[in-house]
């Protein structure tokens, strides 16, 4: 009898969420990879040990053309473009040069006073309303998504139903079929609002496109849809889920919330969310490659057209990276941690996603300082069947 691979990801454990499984420790110390079975059944190979990770996402031999994993890409061969994630170079790096200018850190640098706003704006809200709240909903998912949204030029009245699509497409139990058509719902709607900012253009980033790329040649209109549509999707994701189940670490570890709360020095802030970042590693199949030849990773032997899920929470707290890596700890170095991948696919939008955490963070101990749970910690609703891990809902008072 054959014995089922394990499921990646795995299930945390709600007696300390910010740990990942335990048997990812176990893949690390084994020899070669584990093979494990993602979300619709397909196997792959998971990369788990810090120095292969690395190696796996700096290695030209290694590829993350979507149209080489359709399976695992639905709405493929729909007519859609991909999006510069996932291709390879040369073709990702001139799409991603495009790109690159709306998110350096002299651009993301100006727009803090503007985040700063809009998280005081938020906690106003919140406080206006009183407790108890939900955390996620009132505070953690708006931030970034207004940001992105104003970025991109998405009007924000949309964002329920940008949202919606992009929590099915998120989700690790959805069907091919659901993450296709939420996919496709985004598009679409990327889509006309490309076209209407053809007629009307804004100062944002998809009208900038359409001015100096599809104007040119270098981009056809549905390019700009499809990778507006996954920086959408990225931009507010992610970040929320940080937001969210950083609040979590820092309410179970009221020492370090305190000195988050009560400093004036911005390296020690910017140290701490680096510490959360890499503590909590929230993307969990993310990052998906498949082997473009025959090779060994980690001492494994690895075929040509095999896939490879890059683990990131297992890498992040590997001991080669650092030591007492499951300890949450924000006086440490943790230069070199993973949490947004590494080599040239490496996250785009990180100095966005850093300004956010680092302004949001400090606001809501200040403005909140006795924040705390409103629920055992046990009760909170945990993402382990989502590609983003977090928390769906965060009750808090104060």
């Amino acid at each position: 009898m054959t014995t089922p691979l394990p499921v990646y990801p795995g299930t945390r454990s709600p007696r300390c969420p910010f740990d990942p499984p335990a048997a990812y420790a176990d893949w690390r110390r084994a020899d070669g990879l584990q093979r494990v079975t993602l979300w619709n059944g397909a196997t792959a190979w998971a990369v788990s040990r810090y120095a292969d990770v690395r190696a796996v996402l700096a290695d030209p031999r290694i590829s993350a053309d979507a149209r080489r994993f359709p399976e695992l890409n639905p709405g493929a061969g729909q007519g859609r473009p991909h999006a510069f994630p996932r291709m390879d170079d040369p073709d990702h790096a001139r799409l991603r040069r495009m790109l690159t200018g709306e998110f350096t850190v002299k651009r993301v640098a100006a727009m803090r006073p503007h985040i700063q706003e809009l998280a005081d704006r938020f906690l106003d809200a919140m406080i206006a309303q009183g407790p108890p709240a939900d955390l996620v909903r009132d505070f953690a998912l708006p931030i970034p998504s207004l940001v992105i949204s104003l970025l991109l030029g998405v009007p924000y009245a949309d964002h329920e139903f940008f949202q919606a699509h992009s929590t099915t497409m998120n989700r690790a139990d959805a069907s091919a079929e659901e993450k296709g058509a939420a996919g496709a719902a985004l598009f679409g709607y990327l889509a006309g609002l490309v076209e209407r900012k053809q007629r009307e253009p804004g100062d944002d980033l998809i009208s900038r496109l359409l001015a100096d790329r599809v104007a040119t040649g270098e981009l056809a209109p549905q390019d700009v849809a499809m990778n507006g549509m996954i920086l959408l999707f990225a931009g507010h994701e992610t970040t929320a889920n940080m937001i969210g189940l950083a609040t979590l670490a820092l309410l179970e570890n009221p020492a370090t919330a305190t000195r988050i709360r009560d400093t004036d020095d911005p390296a020690v802030i910017a140290n701490a969310v680096e510490e959360l970042l890499r503590y909590l590693s929230i993307a969990q199949d993310m990052i998906l490659r498949v082997a473009a030849e025959d090779m060994t990773i980690g001492g494994q032997p690895v075929e040509a057209g095999d896939l490879l899920t890059i683990n990131l929470p297992a890498a992040n707290r590997d001991p080669e990276l650092l030591e007492a890596p499951d300890t949450f700890d924000i006086d440490r170095v943790t230069r070199g941690h993973l949490a947004f991948g590494h080599g040239v696919h490496q996250c785009l939008g990180q100095s966005l996603a850093r300004a956010e955490l680092q302004l949001a963070l400090p606001a809501l101990l200040r403005r909140l300082p006795t924040l705390r749970l409103a629920i055992p910690l046990a009760e909170v609703r945990l993402r382990h069947d989502m590609s983003a891990y977090g928390v769906h809902e965060l009750p808090v008072t104060w």
